[in-house]
């Protein structure tokens, strides 16, 4: 049965538009006016975007557990103490699945491309606000417990993740209608200035992460004395620190295909190494939080800011809903009457595709 099925063809870097195009990778594309139904077929094909699909959609799978088995405990609902792990394991839910899926279909056309990360940028800010909203419940060191920073923390964090998603999405293209429309891009694209975009993005995400990591890093590597919460998860904060670092640098460095292009394609390219790193960092970070949450428990209840829905559930759906806006506003100049334009395209899938 399988035999009948027939698998996309795939390309060469100089076969598909620049807009398409990865550094280093040489061959593997795929069609760049892929149907959706091409797409989902090419998940069971070696691409160069095979392994990222999978080694995000996998752990989707994981995470979702977790989120079950704590969403199946009878007193979850009534424990406000737990929200914030409910918030955290939703977003470590939500953002290997936007990726997922921003790879798996981010071939059908040039704008949804653009459309596909812009998702996959708004989830990977949502996951830097879950983790914002947990260490502030649980991670805390001592000493820091009720100060004006840790009591303004989170808020800051809401601001840092609008500003991640803003920015990482106009590193893309720019303004919306200001700078492009459906058929006109006046001045910044990303195509034209691939460095720029890359800093631009990286900037974007390094911020709030690097906020987000303040009380841990303080409390892991500068804390000494009484009040520095030095208990055996510190080992596993580490774990996951190195791992976030790593995860970067394979971001930044797109290292090792970058030392030998064309080697790479398939297996083992920088994007593939971030995506496990990334997971692997995700693992141990949710893995330290369970144990500070147990181990504080008591002494966070009695010392602690109260987990309330304004601190926890509100300022999640809030991040939500408003980079769900910024995600709109930035497509909607991408959604307008070129759909007809692309639909011709596909009509023609052996035009060349300059």
């Amino acid at each position: 049965m399988l035999s009948l099925i027939r698998l996309p063809r795939v390309f060469t870097i100089n076969q598909v538009p620049k807009v398409f195009h990865e550094d280093s990778i040489i061959s593997g594309y795929r069609h760049p006016y892929s149907s959706a139904t091409d797409c989902v077929l090419s998940l069971f094909q070696l691409t160069n975007e095979t392994l990222n699909i999978w080694t995000h959609f996998l752990p989707t799978w994981y995470f979702l557990w977790k989120l079950v088995t704590v969403v199946l405990m009878q007193t979850v609902w009534r424990d406000s103490f737990t929200w914030p792990l409910l918030i955290f394991l939703l977003s470590c839910c939500i953002y290997p699945l936007a990726s997922s899926c921003a790879h798996t279909f981010s071939t059908m056309s040039a704008r949804a491309r653009h459309i596909c990360f812009f998702f996959d940028y708004g989830a990977l800010s949502f996951y830097s606000l879950g983790s914002a909203v947990i260490y502030s419940a649980y991670v805390f060191p001592d000493k820091w417990v009720n100060s004006l920073f840790h009591r303004w923390y989170v808020p800051i964090a809401v601001l840092n993740a609008v500003i991640c998603t803003s920015l990482a999405c106009y590193s893309r293209l720019g303004l919306p209608f200001l700078q492009y429309s459906h058929d006109i891009i006046k001045r910044f694209q990303e195509s034209q200035s691939p460095k720029f975009s890359k800093c631009l993005r990286a900037v974007a995400f390094a911020y709030p992460c690097l906020f987000d990591n303040i009380p841990l890093f303080y409390r892991v590597f500068l804390c000494v004395g009484e009040g520095c919460t030095d208990n055996d998860t510190n080992i596993l904060h580490c774990y996951h620190i190195s791992l976030a670092f790593l995860t970067g640098f394979l971001f930044a460095t797109h290292l090792p295909e970058r030392l030998a292009p064309g080697s790479f394609d398939y297996i083992g390219h920088s994007h593939q190494l971030f995506h496990v790193c990334g997971i692997l960092g995700t693992h141990f970070q949710m893995k330290a939080i369970e144990q500070d949450m147990v181990t504080r428990r008591p002494w966070l209840i009695q010392h602690s800011i109260p987990v309330t829905f304004s601190n926890s559930v509100g300022v999640a759906l809030l991040c939500l809903v408003v980079n769900l806006s910024i995600i709109i506003l930035y497509s909607l100049p991408l959604l307008s009457s070129a759909v007809s334009r692309e639909k011709k395209r596909v009509k023609n899938p052996k035009k060349t595709f300059y």
